[in-house]
């Protein structure tokens, strides 16, 4: 998405100037247009079902006199999308985005309004977990609605490779990687990946640095009191690149597609044994089975990322979202109210049981009384038993330093740059930011 779940991939440039530009654009005033224009990333399946249920609930139910307009695009060029509107001024009354660094930037400019009473209203905070709204508060107020998912990195398996080849789920990255060498040596890629949108290539980057140092480096990093170059930092991007000449990962990952499913089909197919990615896969696995009549979905295990040997980190650590993505409302008025009302349909029974249903999870109290998936009910246990959940690093960080980290992190997965002159470029960015 991230899914994971990211923002503005390759977009260094433009992002650079759209936070410049939005930052002279003023908050918009109410509107008397009664159609509620709403971007997202909901193409298909699960995602678009969901939006599409809670639109009919609205539309059945509302007095306001509102309709919604429906406007998904597909999630890589959703982000270029986004970006664009925000520094042209054309930003829609409602959008998804995620949470962190992105979002507040356009919360500053205007592009987000507080609905700290209208949640209240619906019982909002009553029904989505703490850690949740957390992730979708900024100064104290309320400013997003978190929908659909639970988005966590974790690895997917093929169970009944694990089985013919004799390997046991690893618990340490020396496990992990004899399963590797294992699946190497008889012609399985161990790890299907599309690094072509970046993010995907982060979460190795990212989980290997927490199991390394844990997340205080990380988060020093940020806040400008320690620094990317951190070793923890520094073994994250060594491991990587000796995965890479080990031959880890499927030819040309770094140029392949996330979004056209070219990770998956590998993993489909039984030529790559495990996926690392979002646990918003999950449902992608069920439809895809199903739609194929294909029983391959009982073949797909989960397991969390392991531990690093020797290393006193806290192997419990998750990197991910409580929320795969945040409503945002850039409207006010009447207009505001309806558009809250809308999305306060995201979290009625009926849609809980649809999302759930599809083994998505939503971030709802009490959510795991519903699972009955086993993939889910794995990973939803892991989320509850997390030492704390990381917010993916191009959520967190300035767009700035965080597409440094991208495209530094898929040279390091290239062998085009060495992990230390990948980390001294993050910091770089990161300097430049305090600096301003």
């Amino acid at each position: 998405m991230k899914a994971n779940k990211k923002m503005a991939v390759g977009l260094s440039v433009l992002m650079a100037a759209s936070v410049m530009n939005i930052a002279t654009i003023p908050a918009l005033a109410e509107d008397d247009d009664k159609v509620i224009t709403f971007w997202n990333v909901g193409t298909e399946g699960a995602d678009l079902e969901t939006y599409e249920l809670a639109i009919k609930q609205f539309n059945e139910n509302t007095t306001s006199g509102y309709t919604i307009e429906n406007v998904p695009t597909q999630n890589d060029k959703y982000k270029e999308k986004l970006v664009i509107a925000m520094s042209s001024g054309e930003c829609p009354d409602m959008y998804t985005t995620w949470s962190g660094g992105p979002m507040d930037q356009y919360i500053d400019a205007g592009y987000a309004q507080p609905i700290d009473d209208l949640a209240s209203q619906y019982k909002l905070q009553d029904k989505y977990m703490e850690g949740a709204l957390a992730q979708a508060t900024y100064k104290d107020q309320l400013y997003a609605i978190p929908v659909k998912n639970i988005s966590v990195a974790g690895i997917y398996y093929n169970k009944a490779l694990f089985e013919q080849y004799g390997i046991e789920v690893p618990k340490t990255v020396s496990e992990l990687e004899a399963a590797a060498d294992t699946f190497v040596e008889n012609g399985i890629v161990p790890f299907t990946l599309a690094n072509g949108p970046k993010w995907t290539g982060s979460m190795y980057f990212q989980l290997l640095a927490a199991r390394k140092g844990g997340l205080e480096p990380f988060q020093k990093a940020a806040a400008g009191e320690g620094s990317f170059e951190d070793e923890c930092f520094e073994y994250a991007g060594e491991k990587i690149q000796e995965w890479v000449n080990k031959g880890y990962f499927p030819e040309g990952f770094n140029s392949m597609s996330e979004d056209d499913g070219q990770a998956a089909q590998l993993f489909y197919t039984e030529k790559a044994a495990m996926y690392l990615i979002g646990s918003w896969k999950t449902a992608a696995f069920k439809t895809d089975c199903a739609d194929g009549g294909s029983d391959f979905y009982d073949q797909i295990g989960w397991f969390n990322f392991p531990a690093v040997d020797d290393s006193d980190a806290d192997p419990s650590i998750m990197c991910g979202t409580l929320g795969d993505q945040f409503i945002s409302f850039n409207c006010t008025g009447d207009k505001l109210a309806a558009a809250v009302e809308f999305a306060s349909y995201l979290s009625s029974d009926e849609t809980i049981d649809q999302m759930v249903n599809a083994s998505l999870i939503p971030p709802i109290k009490g959510i795991e009384e519903k699972i009955t998936d086993p993939l889910s009910q794995q990973i939803i246990e892991a989320a509850n038993n997390a030492g704390a959940v990381q917010l993916w690093y191009d959520q967190y960080l300035n767009p700035t330093v965080a597409n440094a980290h991208l495209d530094g992190n898929q040279e390091v997965f290239g062998l085009t740059m060495t992990p230390a002159d990948a980390n001294k470029k993050m910091q770089e960015a990161m300097d430049e930011v305090l600096a301003e």
